[in-house]
């Protein structure tokens, strides 16, 4: 199930923020926020996402580089809503 989450998250990172890269510079440790990949509107596109496709309600302090930044940090924090 995790691996699901983690690869929702990228596909979707993918396909909304980076159209054309190529997939595998997109690793699970790759700095979204902190690498300026996502912007605070991205983020929030992000945010939608999590709480449509995984039933997640996210709290505004959980909306932050210490949750967001890698694929591994939002699959944590998925999994730990769900629990």
């Amino acid at each position: 199930m995790a691996d699901d989450i983690k690869q929702a998250v990228k596909q979707f990172i993918l396909d909304e923020f980076l159209p054309g890269e190529d997939p595998n510079e997109l690793t699970d440790d790759t700095p979204l926020i902190t690498g300026g990949v996502l912007d605070s509107i991205a983020t929030l596109k992000l945010v939608l996402f999590l709480e449509e496709r995984f039933g997640v309600t996210l709290q505004p302090h959980e909306v932050d580089p210490e949750h967001l930044d890698t694929t591994t940090c939002i699959e944590e924090l998925v999994l730990s809503k769900r629990s």
